[in-house]
């Protein structure tokens, strides 16, 4: 298993040691998307979904999902984040409902896995709240966007 820093040298898993690493301030941004029939995202917009407002409910469950992402991706560093941004958006030219997650903490590690979760967990929650007038909803495209801090450096998704 050389060069895969999450098992040792017989192979078994383990978390990476990040304690000689400096403190540093990172950033992440991920996105994604829930692509809905027309009538759903009318409906997400008029604000007339039974179990509520749903891209509010979604920018509180993307939120808590980042705070919990340690808790369930194997070997994540548990992190203090400094701030979990969401924004969500309607897009009626593609059906679709657009997550945006962007999450800051100074520290040893980075923060891509706390904002990708947060877009997943958001999308989900998207999909739980409409499912019973459209169970054809997908969810698609979530991709870290935007890296900074750290010794790699700053990525821009292409």
């Amino acid at each position: 298993m050389a060069g895969l820093s999450h098992f040792d040298d017989k192979g078994d898993a383990r978390m990476v040691d990040v304690s000689a690493k400096a403190v540093t301030q990172r950033t992440a941004t991920a996105k994604g998307s829930v692509l809905v029939a027309p009538e759903t995202l009318a409906r997400i917009q008029a604000g007339g979904v039974k179990k509520g407002d749903v891209l509010g409910v979604a920018q509180l469950a993307g939120i808590m999902g980042a705070k919990r992402t340690s808790d369930l991706i194997p070997l994540c560093h548990p992190l203090g984040l400094d701030a979990v941004e969401m924004r969500l958006s309607c897009d009626a030219g593609r059906n679709a409902v657009d997550i945006e997650a962007t999450c800051r903490v100074a520290g040893r590690t980075g923060v891509e896995m706390e904002a990708l979760t947060a877009v997943a967990v958001a999308a989900l929650t998207v999909y739980d709240m409409c499912k019973s007038m459209d169970r054809a909803m997908r969810i698609v495209d979530i991709r870290l966007v935007h890296k900074a801090g750290g010794k790699s450096g700053t990525f821009e998704a292409p």
